[in-house]
């Protein structure tokens, strides 16, 4: 017998000023949740004051999930089996992709629990669609190795399996760290691989690039410590 909570996976806007690329059933699914599982709660109810000035904060239940979600799966739990309808929410962008929330859509699928999930920004998604690289085959590896030749090794795997393969492969850094990484990618790569670096995805700022190495090694490209996403293609 299906459970009768019902869970919604709700965007956050990734650029501060990105509120313009939530959807259109955003304030709507807000408002209907009683109970939310934040990443970060802070984040969250500032996010969704920005959208709708009269939200009522306070009226609703919240529960951090941090950066892991096992001390929330048993609240999360006992809400749905109380009927309650919950929204899960991460720091920026789609929850359960590349942020919190997989471990508790878990538990609502094995409790056949009707999921909602909204469109939104997701760097991952607006990178690749941008890249002009292959959204057919695509692969997202999260952080690269900090180690020196641990990285080496790992972006000389990728490479390789874009080259065989012809798959976008995709990965972060640190912002901090993007200049380092960048500087290990142009000694690394053969110069014929195309690499797209995605920096500030929906501010203002935003830029999209894809050249091969030859290419960027050619320009004056000085990274900001700024949110950034890099994938390798053929």
């Amino acid at each position: 017998m299906r459970t009768k909570g019902k869970v919604i996976l709700i965007p956050i806007m990734i650029a501060e000023s990105g509120e313009g690329h939530l959807p259109t059933l955003f304030q709507t699914s807000i408002n209907s949740c009683s109970v939310f599982f934040a990443e970060n709660i802070k984040t969250a109810r500032r996010a969704f004051r920005k959208v709708d000035r009269a939200f009522p904060i306070d009226e609703k239940e919240w529960i951090e999930i941090g950066k892991s979600e096992d001390f929330a799966a048993f609240a999360f739990r006992k809400k749905l089996q109380e009927g309650a309808t919950i929204g899960i929410v991460s720091e920026s962008g789609c929850p359960g992709i590349a942020d919190p929330g997989q471990e508790l859509v878990s538990i609502a699928q094995s409790l056949d629990v009707k999921i909602i999930p909204l469109a939104g920004p997701n760097s991952i998604l607006l990178a690749l669609m941008a890249s002009g690289l292959n959204g057919q085959q695509f692969s997202f590896h999260g952080y690269l190795p900090i180690d020196r030749l641990k990285r080496q090794h790992a972006i000389q795997a990728l490479e390789k399996n874009s080259r065989s393969t012809g798959t976008s492969n995709m990965f972060i850094e640190t912002p901090y760290r993007n200049g380092v990484l960048y500087e290990a990618l142009l000694s690394c790569l053969h110069n014929e691989t195309r690499l797209c670096i995605a920096v500030n995805i929906t501010a203002a700022d935003e830029w999209i690039k894809t050249k091969t190495i030859g290419d960027w090694k050619k320009s004056s490209t000085d990274l900001p410590k700024s949110p950034a996403l890099f994938i390798i293609g053929k």
